[in-house]
């Protein structure tokens, strides 16, 4: 389940970067850009501690950055029913929850 979790988190990680780096790039939305750039970061460095045996502090890192995204993307994906980007992002940490929370269940 571990190594399930930490494959995860870095490909959710790199998927927010490119998303900010896309809303940034198509409507020039520099909140877009610094919010997905830190998020996607935090994500990975989740990753990256459960990767080097820092365990529990990767998961709750990346726990509090899924729920984060979530309270952020999924009332936006309920309200506009669009799946780019909200319903994506809001699919990913829903995931992203998920994940981590039974990794620390099972760790």
């Amino acid at each position: 389940m571990l190594d399930i979790t930490k494959i995860y988190l870095f490909i959710f990680g790199a998927l927010t970067i490119a998303g900010g780096v896309m809303g940034f790039l198509k409507a020039g939305s520099n909140a877009s850009l610094i919010a997905g750039g830190v998020s996607g970061a935090l994500i990975l460095g989740a990753g990256y501690l459960v990767a080097t045996g820092k365990v529990q502090p990767g998961l709750i890192l990346g726990l509090v950055a899924s729920l984060a995204l979530a309270g952020r993307f999924v009332p936006a994906f309920l309200g506009t029913h669009k799946f780019m980007p909200a319903g994506m992002i809001a699919l990913l940490s829903v995931v992203g929850i998920v994940l981590t929370a039974l990794s620390l269940v099972k760790k």
